[in-house]
């Protein structure tokens, strides 16, 4: 199977689908903004060829790249996995007619307020919201449905850009940080109370094939914010007990609405008073290594997982569900340089058979903002075959790690 694929080289996450595909067969194509010169020699090594373009998100550049390889040989998959590069690879592959996600279901799955009007309207339930593109629209969707909202910028990824509003003197704020008073498309919903988590997938003809389920400590809003607290990202292995059925079918009903065949899916979800509530769907693997995360917890390589299903049609490995994994951020005291890190050792010494990978930049490193995420500092990922025993692991390790600066 010939594949295309999307930027190779950046993020740097991008080389593990490139290799992916290459160890299960697939001759891949690249196609990226850097200079074939640039690419290292391990990536280059997966590659079968290469297609320089000015930007992966300019569709002319991507249509004649597609085209050109098109002309030269037959291609069966055009393939993306990146937020901003999902749109215009859907419109490309369409006009090529290459099979894979359509423009229709792309496009749901990027604009918010349209995905949940259809969601809706399939009984599926959701936060009532919206789409602005002015400071009047918001202020109407307060008048109609009261505090607390959240305003998100339509090409913001993962909670970067989206904001909290109680209040008259915030939701002014939150409208000019937008820029939903200048034109910029923001969806606009309801805040919903709960605990926050997320359901992945990897699919094949709409059918789920491989399924995860994680938790945020505390739900993401807060944690991007909050400086003193260390944010944890918890894969569960008990998904296949009767407590997470609900979240497994309002998953499916959300794949089969939108008509999502073979991809990863990304879905946000809330539980709180108001029951289970779906928040967002994205086609594409989460960020921030999680699928690494989920490869750590069941002994296996979701890269290789996913590639499968696009080359093969399928795939014989069963997860095996042995360990819980985790994700614990350790934020620096303050902006500035790191001096050093309390605690470490103590952790190391008590839990290094449960560390998988640590991040630790060394002395002298600069800081970046607590709002750049859960790679942004330091942080460590480890497992444990049992979910409450991790859990009062990355307890221990937020309360007695210290990141000191200068």
């Amino acid at each position: 199977m010939h594949v295309l694929f999307a930027e190779p080289a950046f993020p740097r996450t991008q080389r593990d689908h490139v290799r992916a595909l290459h160890a299960v067969g697939a001759r891949v194509t690249g196609i990226g903004e850097s200079p074939v010169e640039a690419l290292d020699s391990e990536l280059k090594s997966w590659l079968y060829a290469y297609e320089q373009v000015p930007s992966v998100t300019h569709e002319p550049s991507l249509y004649e790249a597609v085209r050109a390889v098109q002309q030269r040989e037959w291609v069966d998959r055009l393939e993306a996995t990146i937020e901003a590069h999902m749109m215009p690879v859907a419109h490309v592959r369409e006009r090529c007619e290459i099979p894979g996600l359509t423009a229709k279901t792309t496009f749901l799955c990027r604009d918010k307020p349209a995905m949940k009007q259809v969601l809706r309207e399939a009984g599926v339930p959701c936060a009532a919201s919206t789409g602005a593109t002015s400071a009047e629209e918001v202020r109407e969707f307060v008048e109609r449905e009261g505090y607390p909202i959240v305003l998100k910028p339509t090409n913001a990824a993962g909670a970067a850009g989206t904001y909290r509003v109680d209040n008259d003197e915030e939701l002014e704020a939150a409208i000019q940080a937008t820029g939903v008073d200048r034109g910029a498309h923001t969806a606009v919903e309801e805040f919903i109370e709960g605990h926050e988590g997320f359901y992945d997938t990897l699919c094949l003809d709409g059918e789920v094939v491989h399924d995860f389920a994680c938790h945020y400590f505390p739900n993401v809003l807060e944690a991007m914010r909050t400086r003193w607290i260390s944010p944890q990202i918890l894969c569960t292995n008990r998904i296949d007990l009767p407590e997470y059925d609900e979240v497994k079918e309002l998953g499916k009903r959300v794949i089969d609405v939108l008509e999502i065949g073979t991809s990863a899916t990304h879905m946000e979800w809330f539980f709180g008073p108001k029951g289970l509530k779906f928040s967002e769907i994205g086609c594409r693997p989460p960020g921030v290594g999680v699928w690494k995360l989920y490869g750590d917890a069941n002994d296996a390589d979701v890269f290789v997982e996913w590639a499968k299903l696009i080359v093969h049609g399928g795939t014989d490995l069963k997860l095996s569900r042995k360990y819980s994994a985790g994700m614990i951020a350790l934020r620096p005291e303050a902006d500035g340089r790191i001096a050093g890190y309390d605690g470490l050792d103590e952790i190391r010494r008590r839990f290094g058979e449960n560390i998988i990978h640590m991040h630790m930049p060394p002395p002298g490193s600069g800081t970046q903002p607590v709002s750049g995420g859960y790679h942004a500092n330091a942080w460590m990922t480890l497992r444990h075959p049992d979910y409450d025993a991790l859990r009062a692991i990355m307890d221990t390790i937020g309360e007695t790690v210290k990141v000191r600066v200068r």
